[in-house]
């Protein structure tokens, strides 16, 4: 039986040429859908390392300037009182621009083993970075005072950074040197790697600083955070009080759960697209399915109606039309997977293996069932026709 579908393709294959074409091509976009979506829900799934529920990023220009360290300090450490004396706030922290949810980055080399690693994630946080944002500590401890004192430079380090320079072994007391490999930097903790760019985004290697007293300067947000009770009533409150405390400064106040909204929504604007052109790719297939069969139906309305004559059932009739569009895909998708599956050979995007596995098998599976389902009613139309009928008109 298959000896004599695949003649009959091959007696054909001008025809069926185009419509694998257009099988191919669709295989190839839903495999780059399905890459999307399973990359990003192996995302979604990893822990998002950090709460931000009730916590709020006030921007701010740096409006005071001295050379005072000491009167810096002491500027600064009054704003984070007045602050806390708010009876909705619970803590406050200075950070570097590079806050959650947001497209500013600060990326750095580190040396290590005396090999140089490019594109690690620098933070510049305080001591109460941590507890704003409910961070899990994986091992060793946070920033305190006592670090101003200490010979090497402390810093935490996340537990992407962690497994990359370390695999399964203790980070903690190793010695980090910085991009010029000039200084060292020692770890003294290790934290979950938060999901900085959203829900659907990788986590990426990262390490924290501790400020230090020089960095009022430049630093131009704090993160609040607040009780449940926090609303727009308070959030008014809150701006007053610190536009009034520092004069001549431009104060604007975000919500991080505003925010991981948003920066949730660019994420997801490619595979979006992608989905839309899927879409009109899959409609095309399916008329050319649909067209192509229809079209061998009534071209071969004889040739069917000799085989029901000759006692072939309906069903037997039907079953050679899905078979000979079945056969078409698989020749389409034997193509196709060559090309796809030199994705994780290459480890194009430096994505998972994994990843494009899944996704290749997916995406078979949906173009069978496509073409399974655009087949069937062809199927029971040449099923449908009577022989005598058939054979009269030819």
């Amino acid at each position: 039986m298959f000896k004599h579908l695949f003649k009959l393709i091959w007696n054909k294959k001008k025809q069926n040429f185009l419509l694998m074409s257009e099988i191919l091509v669709s295989f190839l976009v839903i495999f780059a859908v399905f890459t999307l979506v399973v990359y990003y829900y192996h995302n979604y799934k990893k822990p998002m390392g950090l709460d931000y529920q009730g916590v709020w990023v006030i921007n701010y220009s740096n409006s005071y300037q001295t050379k005072n360290t000491d009167s810096l300090n002491l500027y600064y450490s009054t704003l984070v009182q007045t602050i806390k004396s708010l009876p909705q706030v619970k803590q406050v922290s200075f950070t570097a621009d590079n806050t959650p949810f947001t497209q500013n980055m600060n990326t750095g080399g580190i040396t290590f083993n005396n090999k140089k690693m490019d594109g690690n994630n620098w933070y510049t946080v305080d001591d109460n970075y941590k507890n704003v944002l409910n961070m899990d500590l994986l091992e060793g401890r946070w920033f305190n005072k006592g670090d101003y004192a200490t010979k090497s430079k402390p810093i935490v380090i996340n537990s992407d950074l962690k497994e990359k320079l370390f695999g399964n072994g203790s980070a903690l007391g190793k010695l980090i040197g910085d991009g010029d490999n000039k200084s060292k930097m020692r770890v003294i903790g290790v934290v979950q790697s938060i999901k900085i760019k959203g829900d659907y985004a990788n986590t990426e290697a990262g390490l924290y600083q501790r400020t230090d007293t020089g960095s009022f300067r430049w630093l131009g947000k704090m993160l609040v955070k607040v009780t449940p009770d926090a609303d727009a009533t308070f959030e008014g409150k809150l701006y007053k009080t610190v536009a009034n405390y520092m004069k001549n400064s431009d104060v604007e106040i975000e919500h991080l759960a505003d925010k991981r909204v948003s920066i949730n929504y660019f994420t997801l604007v490619p595979i979006i697209v992608l989905l839309i052109v899927a879409c009109f790719l899959i409609i095309n297939v399916a008329l050319g399915l649909f067209g192509v069969l229809w079209y061998n139906i009534n071209k071969r309305r004889g040739e069917i109606g000799l085989r029901r004559a000759i006692g072939a059932t309906g069903n037997s009739v039907s079953s050679q039309l899905v078979f000979e569009a079945m056969i078409l895909a698989t020749l389409s998708l034997i193509i196709g997977t060559f090309f796809a599956i030199q994705f994780p050979l290459l480890n194009v995007f430096s994505l998972p293996a994994s990843v494009y596995i899944i996704a290749l098998f997916l995406s078979i599976i949906f173009i069978y069932l496509l073409v399974f389902v655009c087949s069937l009613h062809p199927g029971k139309q040449a099923a449908a026709i009577y022989p005598a009928v058939a054979l009269h008109e030819e």
